[in-house]
């Protein structure tokens, strides 16, 4: 059976001694507050409920699946689902980082990432049902009508009643535009909607008495394409004025996908035959307001794979550390034992820190993104709002792909430390890598990630934004770039960043010529900017750990970090200039195919 540890103590690394959350909190008047203890002793409850209530309906889950009744349409989840989500309820996790006036707690967003952390990596599947309520909260708390807030929210935060997001069609994945289904205008100011939806994640089950459902669709008089796309909420049971359920809403689950992973979340495919929603922002403008919810999703999906990585990790170092496998090549270290652990062989061990440096990285990025998030927020000062929210766009699409790509080169490193027992399903093994194989695919296939980050957020804007990141690590190199012990992590990125503007210009000087060029060079950049990014949380993990030993701390924990930043740099960071020059290659190698794939 599979293990699981919540890493504590590497966020709270990660949050006060690299990123100093709680002194940025002390800026921000609706966090100012949150002190050290509180955050530390919220994530110790969290990884309780995920180890000890979550994490053993994983494998049950994978193997029972979801049972669809065709008659009545409801879907029931794994046995224990259920029971969990009651006491995640209970224990007040969905209102953690929802605003007080709707009945949460207020939280920093940073907070509310490293349960999600913990939950994924207990149980992907399970996460999904109450992950997808708090996007859907966040859209409804951007875009919603006093009313529609007042109705929906505070069922939402309190976990009473879950949402979802009904984007994607049958002829249409990401190409919103494409989109079918239709809203007709009713007398009393509501809408009447029908189509078809396909891969709606925790699109119904059991768990609670109403599902709110966040639906595109196209008003009578909308133009064609995305522009012409308006956001519906629509219930699975109606409200009544007073707050309590009505009838049901003819929006149903007519089946479920049958996957190759997250097999214990309900897929649903979706029917709706007149049901009853309201508009949610303005007309043929729901696409901008799904966006809140969208990249929500996006940085979760991240968070996802880095769940998935950091089980992978514990679980693949637990077993080399167990499994005996013939003799180390420089001399026997485990004279009384009929052979080595595996971890004492060179290229176990690259797949054991390959899997430890993405994981690393990645909570290192995801809780710098989320502290930007608290700061877009609530930050008091207009310039710093502005600056966090254009940053966090610019990383978005870096958290959704390059997270989940590591994600799938970490999950399989991981299950080949343990040989064939890793395809064997008893390890657990196998699933991690079944489960996160989604992640690439969903909230925007990492193809369109990669075009969104240099087409839109670089490209878009002359590479500004870009600038503003680049002057983090231009700031972390002038103040590190004569200290000797530093250089090995600092040179890299310093290169790098020198690197990229150059870079960045000849790829969009292409594209300006023939746009097929952006779309050839995209997903190798997208790479490219994910190891700079990378990098520059490595330097400043590495830059704090050096600091803590040269004040004499002995604590093992920091020499581990000098480790495992310097493992990157050396194996994994290099892959940018491979990467840049395949950028290079150009469109034509893959356009001029017409014959190779005729």
């Amino acid at each position: 059976m599979p293990i699981y540890t919540p890493p504590l103590r590497d966020m709270q690394f990660v949050m006060h001694e690299v990123f100093k959350v709680t002194d940025e909190f002390q800026a921000m008047p609706a966090h100012a507050e949150v002190d050290q203890d509180t955050i530390n002793a919220v994530l110790e409850e969290a990884g309780k409920f995920a180890a000890g209530v979550i994490f053993p309906l994983n494998i049950s889950g994978d193997e029972e699946g979801c049972k669809l009744d065709v008659q009545t349409h409801e879907v029931t989840p794994p046995k224990g689902f259920k029971e969990a989500y009651r006491q995640y309820v209970e224990g007040g996790w969905p209102a953690l980082s929802c605003a007080t006036e709707f009945g949460g707690q207020g939280l920093p967003h940073t907070v509310n990432q490293c349960l999600y952390e913990m939950l994924n990596s207990a149980n992907q599947a399970w996460t999904m049902y109450p992950g997808l309520s708090h996007g859907a909260y966040e859209a409804l708390l951007a875009h919603g009508t006093d009313e529609q807030k007042k109705t929906y929210l505070p069922k939402l935060v309190s976990g009473e009643w879950t949402g979802t997001m009904c984007l994607t069609e049958p002829h249409c994945g990401t190409d919103l535009g494409l989109l079918r289904t239709k809203a007709e205008p009713q007398a009393d100011g509501t809408y009447k909607i029908t189509g078809n939806k396909i891969f709606i994640s925790a699109g119904e089950h059991d768990f609670t008495s109403n599902i709110v459902h966040l639906v595109l669709a196209r008003l009578p008089d909308a133009p064609k394409g995305s522009k012409g796309i308006s956001l519906f909420v629509v219930p699975k049971f109606k409200v009544n004025a007073d707050g309590s359920l009505g009838e049901r809403n003819p929006i149903f689950c007519t089946g479920l996908e049958h996957k190759m992973g997250i097999h214990g979340n309900a897929t649903a495919q979706i029917a709706i035959d007149g049901a009853i929603g309201t508009l949610v922002g303005e007309p043929n403008k729901g696409l901008a307001a799904m966006f809140v919810m969208m990249n929500a999703a996006r940085l979760g999906v991240g968070n996802q794979s880095l769940g998935l990585t950091e089980v992978a990790f514990q679980n693949a170092l637990a077993y080399a550390k167990d499994r005996l496998q013939m003799r180390s090549l420089s001399g026997t270290k485990a004279k009384d034992k009929e052979a080595d652990p595996i971890i004492v062989h060179p290229d176990v061990r690259k797949m054991l820190l390959t899997a430890k440096a993405y994981a690393e990285g990645a909570r290192a990025l995801q809780i710098f993104c989320t502290l930007l998030l608290d700061k877009a927020h609530h930050h008091p000062d207009e310039k710093v709002r502005k600056d966090s929210d254009e940053l966090v766009a610019l990383l978005t699409p870096i958290v959704k792909a390059f997270i989940t790509d590591n994600g799938h080169v970490a999950t399989n490193a991981c299950m080949q430390v343990f040989g064939g027992h890793g395809y064997i399903k008893e390890w657990g093994m196998e699933q991690f890598v079944r489960d996160n194989r989604i992640n690439m695919i969903y909230e925007g296939t990492n193809t369109v990630q990669s075009l969104d980050l240099l087409g839109r957020k670089v490209l878009g804007n002359n590479g500004a934004t870009l600038k503003k990141f680049g002057k983090l690590v231009g700031q972390l190199v002038q103040e590190e770039g004569v200290n000797e012990k530093m250089a090995e992590f600092i040179n890299p990125i310093a290169y790098l960043g020198d690197q990229m503007t150059k870079f960045t210009t000849e790829i969009g000087f292409r594209g300006f010529q023939n746009p097929d060029e952006v779309g050839a060079a995209a997903v190798d950049y997208l790479r490219v900017a994910g190891h700079l990014v990378f990098g520059y949380m490595f330097a400043r993990m590495a830059q704090v750990a050096l600091r803590a030993i040269e004040a004499g701390n002995t604590d093992p924990f920091y020499v581990a970090k000098l480790q495992t930043a310097r493992f990157y740099f050396a194996k994994l960071f290099p892959e940018v200039h491979t990467l840049m020059r395949t950028a290079r290659a150009g469109a034509k190698v893959l356009m001029d195919t017409d014959a190779a794939l005729a």
